[in-house]
């Protein structure tokens, strides 16, 4: 044996000391290639646009005028953008494009005609609305115009067999959409350049006849920008915003184009929450902005809409022959053309449509073949719950929900009071149980409570021979305060050698715990029942400040552990069969260090289950995919 495993670990080398000297964080990554690129992870790989997915992608196509400039015009820019768009369009989830007006320069029918005809590339592929730019209707300042070439190639007869084609207002120069994506429906309202009082009238019975929806407007005139990035309302945007867009919650993404340079700004509706308004023109640039397009990825996952704006036609051109003018405006990366929104989707979406919680789960129902223990810190989990924010008093008793007899018993240690464990009623939106404990346990003096369970609870012997699954909700808190490195969050007590072990760091650890490194990595070690080994998983940094869900599953051969439904990549491949359990209790908020406990868990902790087999992912006690 090793002089460091010898050495008393509170000395010199703890285990978990070591460890973490060892821990190399890798320097950031380098910028993703593009979204050409970035198109091969998409989650709708392979497949047709996939409705369901929380991940799509709204494409964004502003002033083509100059591709259809009289004598001069050349289509071809944007014949390669809509064939980029139908060939990307399942493995980048492109739900939708809109265009911001501008088709042509000067309006007439040879200019709308040849327009007309490249848009047919993408008809009946991908969805998509067009308004009118003041090139493309110049005889009128309102949508009160009468005819036009514009309005024969572009009026509502050309969008009646899209399935997203909502209507259009009875002049027929505004019309909406309504998407199906990310598992919901989604408003495009697609205003003409100068909307009248009747097209405002029009566009307000759209909104309140889908109520529900959140809504993206388009329209050519909106905002301007300099170049500091910053948009401002224009004239007519100011108009908009008075008229329209401050009294409609659910208007969250305002889109135009006309003017340039591209920018960007966020204003506050009349509900008090953030409408984004971005002014969207590449027209100036090389070759008319070569059919540049802007994509904005909603990822309703994270919370995020991802921004990248690039040309498809020079993408598509070898780079050995590509000039250096369309090598450098392949891709524009600058803070108004690369970008992302951080958006909590559903509390933005509350005022009009508000997530119905799911009601709690009864026991009973999320307890599969093979469950030994299963914990709730409801009013269903103990006879005790109190009100949120309320101590937890020592003695109180969680009950073992399956029957089998393991309940939890709790005490504090060391001489922590009242706040080292309260009630509280925040939870995991997937868990059963719409409760938690909040523990506030820590370091300098060793403060905190734990659960523990009874002497003889047969939890304590059992060796999980056929697998296991071990499953909890945690929240750390944000920010999160002091020293808290090396903290249990759940662990048998004992010295793993007692059970014989003779392998590991030391010989002082628990046979079985679940903890948390300075770098905030989950960190799982078990001995097994039959090899003698000490394998362990890592997961990556964890979260602040909100829910996650840890599942650490065995097969009886090897081990993983999994977040949120996700496979964490440091799964050890040593065999690992059981647990070298010693008969004595299991743990909920510490982990012990030679038969003594030091500081207890910080933070939040929900429902939590040990099932005698493994669980596949969609078993787990909020199912994923």
């Amino acid at each position: 044996m090793s002089a460091e495993r010898q050495t008393h670990p509170h000395q010199t080398l703890h285990r978990r000391a070591l460890l973490r000297a060892a821990v190399v964080v890798p320097a950031a990554g380098a910028a993703t290639a593009g979204t050409a690129a970035a198109s091969e992870a998409s989650p709708a790989a392979g497949g047709r646009f996939d409705a369901g997915s929380p991940r799509f992608a709204l494409a964004v196509l502003p002033d083509t005028q100059y591709l259809f400039d009289a004598d001069s015009a050349d289509p071809a820019p944007l014949r390669e953008t809509f064939r980029y768009l139908a060939a990307e369009r399942s493995r980048a989830n492109i739900a939708f494009m809109t265009h911001l007006g501008d088709v042509t320069e000067h309006g007439t029918e040879d200019e709308i005609g040849l327009a007309a005809d490249t848009f047919r590339l993408l008809h009946g592929k991908v969805p998509y609305s067009v308004l009118a730019g003041n090139h493309d209707v110049r005889s009128s300042t309102d949508d009160q115009r009468g005819g036009s070439a514009y309005l024969s190639a572009f009026g509502p007869d050309r969008y009646r067999s899209m399935p997203t084609f909502g209507g259009a207002s009875p002049d027929g120069y505004n019309s909406y959409h309504v998407l199906r994506a990310g598992g919901r429906r989604w408003l495009v309202l697609a205003l003409d350049w100068r909307v009248s009082d009747k097209g405002l009238a029009w566009a307000q019975e759209v909104l309140d006849a889908h109520r529900a929806l959140p809504a993206v407007l388009t329209t050519h005139d909106i905002a301007w920008s300099g170049d500091d990035g910053e948009a401002r309302l224009s004239g007519n945007g100011q108009r908009l915003w008075e008229r329209l867009i401050k009294g409609n919650d659910q208007i969250f993404l305002a889109l135009g184009g006309h003017y340039w340079p591209p920018g960007r700004t966020v204003l506050t509706n009349d509900a008090g929450n953030d409408v984004h308004v971005h002014i969207t023109n590449y027209q100036d640039r090389y070759y008319g902005g070569a059919g540049m397009i802007r994509t904005y990825g909603f990822d309703l996952v994270r919370g995020v809409i991802d921004v990248e704006t690039f040309s498809p036609w020079f993408l598509a051109r070898d780079p050995e022959k590509r000039s250096p003018l369309a090598a450098e405006t392949i891709e524009l990366t600058g803070p108004a053309d690369r970008f992302s929104l951080t958006v909590d989707f559903d509390e933005r979406f509350a005022g009009f449509a508000p997530v119905t919680p799911a009601e709690p789960r009864p026991a009973r129902a999320v307890m599969p073949r093979g469950t030994l223990a299963y914990w709730r810190f409801d009013a269903a989990g103990t006879d005790a719950a109190g009100s949120s924010g309320a101590g937890v008093a020592d003695g109180t008793v969680v009950r073992d929900l399956t029957g089998n007899g393991n309940d939890l018993t709790v005490r504090r240690l060391h001489s922590s009071g009242a706040e080292a464990l309260t009630w509280s009623a925040d939870h995991h939106r997937g868990q059963p149980a719409h409760a938690s404990l909040r523990f506030n346990g820590g370091k300098d003096p060793d403060r905190g409570a734990v659960l523990t369970t009874a002497a003889h609870a047969a939890l304590n012997s059992e060796k999980f021979l056929r697998g296991y699954t071990i499953e909890t909700f945690v929240r750390l808190p944000e920010p999160f305060e002091g020293d808290h490195s090396w903290m249990g969050i759940l662990s048998w007590e004992g010295r793993n050698a007692e059970a014989g072990k003779t392998t590991g760091w030391s010989p002082l650890e628990p046979t079985c715990s679940l903890n948390l490194s300075p770098e905030r990595f989950l960190q799982f070690v078990v001995y097994p029942h039959e090899q003698d080994a000490d394998p362990t998983s890592w997961s990556h940094a964890v979260p602040t400040g909100r829910w996650m869900h840890i599942a650490v599953v065995n097969d009886t051969r090897r081990t993983v552990m999994y977040v949120d439904g996700s496979k964490i990549a440091r799964n050890p491949a040593q065999a690992s069969t059981g647990i070298a359990t010693l008969g004595k209790p299991f743990v909920l908020g510490a982990t012990q260090f030679d038969g003594t406990f030091g500081q207890g868990f910080y933070g939040w902790m929900g429902d939590t289950r040990i099932v005698g087999r493994p669980l596949s992912v969609k078993e787990f006690l909020t199912p994923f995919g």
